[in-house]
């Protein structure tokens, strides 16, 4: 897994994946507004023999805590770790960067993926980007 930078072409390519994923089935679309305000947040690449598998971005939020988000797999590797692996790696890469706490909004259909990793439900369930969503978190 890889870190890239933001306005990059692997950059570029994340953004595409993640429309791929996670917007396009929900007939939404990033904004430049959107994608701009992501500059300061950590862009993570997972490649597999030079192509583009995964992606997701950590975002930091209060003092020590950084926020998980956009987490997309290429539909075709869905299911063979990839999701597994980015999340663990990017828990390493948030305590190489100093932050103790790991928040998301997962997608309901995601929580029992985040359980499993350890994290934990906070507070109730709400909608977000047209979806039941849940908030969670783990100590890093």
């Amino acid at each position: 897994m890889s870190l890239v930078p933001h306005g990059s072409p692997m950059y570029e390519e994340t953004v595409a994946l993640r429309d791929e994923i996670l917007r396009r089935p929900l007939g939404l679309r990033f904004t430049p507004e959107g994608l701009g305000a992501e500059s300061s947040d950590l862009h993570l690449a997972c490649y597999l023999d030079g192509n583009l598998v995964g992606c997701l971005i950590l975002g930091p939020a209060a003092a020590g805590t950084v926020n998980m988000r956009q987490v997309a797999v290429a539909a075709e590797m869905q299911g063979r770790g990839i999701g597994r692996a980015m999340v663990l790696r990017s828990e390493e890469i948030a305590r190489e960067h100093g932050f103790t706490e790991m928040t998301l909004h997962a997608r309901e259909t995601a929580v029992p993926f985040y359980e499993a990793l350890g994290y934990e439900r906070v507070g109730e369930r709400f909608e977000e980007v047209t979806i039941p969503h849940w908030s969670m978190r783990k100590s890093l």
